[in-house]
């Protein structure tokens, strides 16, 4: 099925533009579903990532010779192109080997023993990572968080689904030309005593529209597109107090009215399904077990803000939720949920689906608005903010996966049945991701206001190997590190925030007592210096003047006035730049050296890590 935005310039895939000509080097193919996916778009521009992604699955990496041909393509300059390719992680202007082996060592993952999954590789293939091996079989890197915490440690080849669990069997069957196909772990679940609606009950999956047309699926869409207006449907889920579930917290319904009832020009719904922050793996787990629950929350919003299509930018990483989400967006078409005549309103609603391409920084909503108009995710300074001007300048909201996944549910039973869940401030269930030093890491839905110590105790099982409690960080790493004494913090919004940090996206990292905490320290740092944009001077220059002094202090090369240098550079960086990824590297360097720091100053004066048997980084 091709859907074409409204506002495309139409192109022919089999037109003389889709045909090989003479130094061309991508197939007719490859030409022609460039030039489909370019009819999803108002802008060609906008369709510059999903033709880079499908040039390099074709080519291998993306020489000038490609760069050139996608330009011509989609009317841009080749440096247009050429610059975009060099924001992206997971775009290569160099050869990289057939089998390209990619290890996250990000601290779920670390944790876990990433580390001497690489060592194997290294010794294995006498290569180190970021090395390609002679007969360019095959290439090795250490990659930040692949968004499957709860199964660490994880590799992935070249774009294929994750393995996840990896062992080092695992990686000599794979460097032997075998495959390594077994079933994604069941890691999520709703916990005896939950009344559960996110997730299908007893491991289940909805990911068949009948399946989930069987359970009361899609009622909520047909209410909201044949029976309400769009502002009874924002005010239903503003009284419901839906607060996001990306990170800021920010009551939905009340950011649904921000956009203008009347306008010139198309309003669009911009859909974040890029988490990239370690710790997170929640709206994975939605996309794999019940897509159609998404959609129909993405329908309903669409009508709330009189959107005319919802672009959902999606983590390039994640292959699996990827094809499952665009087969249930197909079933959805082929009822007529979805296209020029949804749920038989006679109004048109599309829905797309924009890979990304493993930048962190397009979880930032401006950075994201960016990445689907085919540029460099780098977030922009506000004002003006989407509602006036996002996507193509027109009025945009941005959600994300999650949060609209609670809205077929306010709709259907009510604002009332929503705010009986959770706390008074915090409303509803969420998804609780809990990874690390755990017996059972996964995703819980749970509601708000669920004490830290019943997830971990008892849903995770406690702490894995029997070792005491040392550090929790509670939502993603961003938040600020807690103590062992804070463990019967209530999780929701404002208990977090009196114990001095932020619920985030519930993202829950357990580490116990044989954990280095300069080490974890530095791993986090690690990831903030490589996910920065580089467009502010406190964020590009801090997050690597952490991460440097992080590594001397690991090494045992620390000195103690390097404990008042990490406080004195995360007060320039706090509040300083365009986005809050300064923000979230300020809050994990600083507090992890300023809530454990007798152990910072032991990495000093006893010139190497106290701790042998932390894990390796």
């Amino acid at each position: 099925m091709i859907v074409r935005h409204p506002a495309a310039t139409a192109v022919d895939p089999t037109s003389a533009a889709a045909q090989p000509r003479g130094g061309n080097v991508l197939s007719a193919d490859t030409r022609a579903r460039i030039l489909t996916e370019r009819q999803n778009y108002p802008q060609p521009r906008a369709a510059l990532l999903a033709a880079l992604h499908l040039a390099q699955a074709e080519h291998g990496y993306l020489p000038r010779v490609v760069v050139d041909e996608v330009a011509e393509l989609l009317e841009l300059l080749p440096l247009q192109v050429q610059e975009v390719v060099s924001f992206y992680p997971m775009f290569h202007d160099r050869p990289k080997g057939r089998c390209h082996v990619q290890v996250c060592a990000n601290i779920a993952c670390a944790l876990a023993g990433a580390r001497q999954l690489v060592q194997h590789v290294e010794q294995k293939l006498d290569i180190e990572a970021g090395e390609m091996t002679a007969d360019g079989a095959f290439s090795l890197a250490e990659v930040e968080c692949l968004g499957s915490c709860g199964t660490a440690p994880v590799v992935q080849i070249n774009n294929d689904p994750f393995v996840e669990r990896a062992t080092i069997a695992d990686l000599d069957a794979l460097l032997s030309g075998q495959q390594v196909d077994r079933p994604t772990p069941g890691i999520s679940m709703i916990p005896d005593g939950t009344a559960g609606y996110l997730l299908p009950p007893n491991g289940a999956t909805r990911c068949r529209i009948d399946d989930y047309l069987a359970d009361g699926g899609y009622q909520a869409a047909q209410r909201a597109w044949q029976s309400l207006q769009p502002e009874q449907i924002a005010e239903e889920v503003k009284n419901a107090n839906l607060r996001g579930r990306g990170g800021a917290g920010f009551v939905t319904g009340l950011k649904w009215t921000f956009m203008p009832k009347e306008s010139p020009k198309p309003s669009y719904l911009a859909v974040n399904g890029d988490e990239s922050e370690p710790g997170t793996f929640k709206d994975r787990q939605i996309l794999e077990r019940n897509p159609h629950l998404f959609i129909e929350g993405t329908l309903i919003a669409g009508r709330a803000i009189r959107a005319v299509a919802a672009y959902v930018y999606l983590r390039g990483e994640y292959t699996t939720p990827y094809k499952i989400l665009m087969d249930a967006i197909y079933e959805a078409y082929g009822r007529g949920y979805l296209g020029t005549n949804v749920m038989g309103s006679g109004q048109r609603f599309d829905i797309y689906v924009q890979r990304g391409a493993g930048a962190y920084i397009c979880g930032e909503e401006t950075g994201m608005l960016e990445s689907v108009e085919g540029k460099k995710g780098q977030p922009r300074k506000r004002p003006p903010y989407p509602a006036g001007s996002g996507l193509w300048g027109c009025p945009t909201t941005v959600n994300n996966v999650e949060t609209l996944s609670h809205v077929p549910l306010i709709i259907r039973h009510g604002a009332a049945w929503f705010k009986n869940i959770g706390t008074e401030k915090s409303t509803g269930n969420t998804l609780f991701g809990i990874s690390g030093h755990v017996k059972r890491p996964g995703v819980y839905e749970l509601p708000f206001g669920t004490p830290l110590r019943e997830i971990i105790e008892k849903h995770a099982g406690g702490l894995a190997n029997g070792r005491p409690l040392k550090a929790i960080i509670p939502g993603g790493v961003s938040m600020p590190v807690l103590t062992p004494d804070k463990i019967d913090v209530l999780m929701d919004h404002d208990s977090l925030q009196k114990a001095g940090t932020l619920i985030g996206t519930g993202g829950i990292v357990v580490l116990d007592d044989s954990a280095c905490m300069v080490r974890a320290a530095a791993v986090i740092a690690r990831f903030y210096h490589h996910e920065s944009c580089g467009q502010c001077t406190q964020c590009r220059e801090g997050t690597a003047f952490l991460y440097k002094l992080l590594k001397r202090l690991d090494a045992g090369e620390g000195r103690m006035e390097d404990l008042d240098s990490i406080q004195r550079v995360c007060g320039f960086m706090e509040g300083q730049t365009i986005c809050a990824l300064s923000d979230g590297a300020a809050w994990a360097a600083g507090n992890f050296a300023r809530r454990f720091r007798p152990e910072f100053e032991q990495h000093v004066t006893e010139h190497r890590c106290p701790l042998p048997g932390s894990f390796e980084i």
